[in-house]
């Protein structure tokens, strides 16, 4: 049965007719971007006990981590599009079917390679999730007001995810088994899947032609080695293979590029592009999330392994910063419809950057209350600035390709993240290697020194394994490396914001109110 977008209300023609139906609708579609955002925090915890039971090695376990995230990056562009073809909702229910019945797998999954597998088909499922989810709030949400909250909720979702993930993660593994955590998912993607069809309406673009399997396939692989390029040369630095997948996938994607320009039926109409409101909301969307990431790649590091708290403790200390952003998110719709969006990402982005200098002031021996207090300024900054973002890209795109443009604000995303991790990630792990080698106390073996110089994680276990007195100099020598790292790329990502405001407020100044 397919339900039909909300009508105009009679008489009125400038307001739509949003009822019950389409609120619970919202509900779903929260849900499933919970447990999306969920997966990819879920399992971080559980890697001590892969480690022990599958016994993967380095290269497999990093594949298990992150395979999910590069196969969702890949394809959120050719999903958004594939649902604007067969029909959103339809996409949407495959792909919910597909995330629970891998993730029922995944949790008994026998060896490494079985789980790695079933990560990557994770990958591919969740990549269904967001294009979905946000084309369909488009379609549901005609009222600028209603939809302003509606994107605001939808935003929210993946932060509660990402906030809960590590927290519900710790207490399936306090009682349960590593696979446990996979399973939280199940549940969810039933409810999605009865509740879908009577809540949620169906739209496909009815002159939509065929879908282009050689742009898809240009599309996924450049986006996919770009990634791997990035997050390659964050953790190895730029070698052979990091700088061959950026050339490769920027090579790629050029192809790609003259294809749309080229094709009669482009995967993706690149005259969105001369538009400027969509250039710019693309491009603040994408730094801002690099400059989440001047905060997110550390902030779980300096609570467990600086100040020694436990997971569950770390994990409770990031719920501020969680509620922070779930109320931006519904705070920034109210203020929209008197304020310019300019203004509201102007101030966002410098309320980010406020936060992110406190983060330089933290040190060794204390800062859990600066630390949560800078981790709510910005993600209470930066939650609106997700919304207003989303809602200029996706807004500005015609109806039949909300999807296509929804695939490519989450892919925007996706690139502001791995972005955040080659730069930043670069930048903290070149400082912490260059402090810790000038501050290793003498007497280290040449494998305790290049352990310790690999990560702050191997510098602690080694220096666990050293006499008392050898062992906390390694320790307060590591700690010190990566805090000045983490200093430093603080401050990098607090310029960046600045920056944005100011390219927010300048070229965004003629977008009214509401």
């Amino acid at each position: 049965m397919d339900i039909p977008a909300p009508a105009l209300a009679a008489g009125d023609p400038g307001t739509v007719s949003v009822g019950k139906r389409e609120w619970a609708g919202l509900a779903v579609l929260a849900l499933a971007c919970l447990v999306y955002s969920m997966d990819l925090t879920v399992l971080h915890l559980a890697v001590p006990q892969i480690s022990e039971v599958l016994r993967p090695t380095s290269s497999q376990l990093l594949w298990i981590i992150d395979v999910y995230g590069f196969m969702v990056a890949g394809l959120l562009l050719t999903m958004g599009t594939i649902g604007d073809r067969i029909g959103r909702r339809r996409l949407l229910m495959v792909g919910a079917a597909a995330f629970a019945a891998v993730s029922v797998i995944a949790a008994f999954a026998p060896t490494a390679p079985v789980l790695i597998g079933c990560r990557a088909l994770l990958g591919i499922a969740g990549a269904t999730l967001a294009p979905s989810t946000l084309s369909l709030i488009f379609t549901m949400f005609r009222d600028a007001t209603q939809r302003s909250v509606a994107v605001g909720v939808w935003v929210g979702s993946y932060s509660v995810g990402g906030s809960i993930g590590p927290l519900a993660g710790g207490i399936m593994l306090e009682h349960f088994w590593w696979g446990s955590v996979f399973l939280l998912a199940v549940p969810v993607m039933v409810l999605l899947l009865v509740l879908a069809p009577r809540v949620l309406p169906e739209f496909r673009d009815p002159d939509a032609g065929r879908l282009d399997l050689i742009s898809a396939a240009l599309c996924t692989i450049a986006v996919l080695l770009v990634v791997f390029g990035m997050k390659k040369t964050a953790q190895d630095g730029p070698g052979v293979a990091a700088l061959g997948a950026l050339a490769a996938g920027i090579i790629l994607g050029g192809i790609f590029v003259r294809r749309q320009l080229t094709t009669a039926e482009p995967m993706l109409d690149l005259r969105l592009f001369r538009l400027g409101s969509f250039r710019t909301a693309l491009t603040i969307n994408m730094v801002a999330i690099f400059v989440a990431f001047g905060y997110a790649l550390f902030v779980g590091q300096y609570f467990q392994l600086v100040l020694g708290m436990s997971p569950l403790r770390a994990g409770i200390a990031t719920i501020p910063a969680g509620l922070g952003f779930m109320i931006g998110s519904q705070i920034g719709p109210r203020i929209m419809k008197v304020v310019r969006p300019a203004y509201m990402i102007g101030f966002g982005m410098a309320m980010a950057a406020l936060g992110l200098l406190l983060l330089t002031r933290i040190t060794t021996t204390g800062g859990v209350e600066l630390t949560i207090i800078a981790s709510l300024l910005v993600s209470f900054g930066l939650a609106p600035v997700f919304g207003i973002t989303t809602e200029l890209i996706v807004g500005t795109a015609p109806p039949e390709q909300a999807g296509a443009a929804s695939g490519l604000s989450e892919t925007g995303a996706e690139f502001g993240g791995a972005l955040g991790i080659s730069i930043l990630g670069s930048i903290s792990v070149a400082i912490y290697r260059t402090q810790l080698h000038e501050n290793l106390p003498a007497g280290l073996s040449d494998s305790d020194v290049r352990d310790s110089r690999d990560t702050l994680g191997e510098a602690m276990e080694v220096a666990r394994t050293l006499p008392d007195k050898l062992g906390t100099a390694v320790a307060d020598a590591a700690k010190h490396a990566f805090l000045t790292g983490m200093h430093l790329t603080a401050a990098v990502a607090a310029v960046a914001a600045l920056l944005l405001a100011v390219i927010a407020v300048t070229r965004l100044r003629h977008v009214p109110p509401g």
